[in-house]
């Protein structure tokens, strides 16, 4: 398989929201590992804008893979373990 850097940032994203709390600061509002991290988390992590971060967050979470969870103004993302397991299956399967 062809590995795009657009393909590891998305990688990268899913690996870091294993464990937030190690790769993410604390948050003003919402916690870590039960709310998610904020887009503008990932975006600094990333060295990216924001809106660049949200791009791969949307789509991340459109496929399934991530939920969200809105707190004030913020969107708060975070890995679905259950979806990430299925789409795995797929892979495995020979989809």
């Amino acid at each position: 398989m062809l590995r795009t850097p657009v393909r590891e940032r998305r990688l990268d994203i899913l690996e870091w929201l294993k464990d937030p709390a190690t790769h993410f600061p604390p948050q003003r509002h919402g916690d870590l590992v039960e709310d998610g991290v904020a887009s503008e988390a990932v975006a600094q992590k990333l060295g990216v804008p924001r809106q660049v971060a949200d791009t791969h967050l949307n789509l991340l979470a459109a496929i399934g893979v991530l939920r969200t969870r809105r707190i004030r103004r913020r969107v708060y993302y975070r890995r679905d373990e259950v979806r990430i397991a299925e789409v795995a299956r797929m892979f495995e399967k020979g989809w």
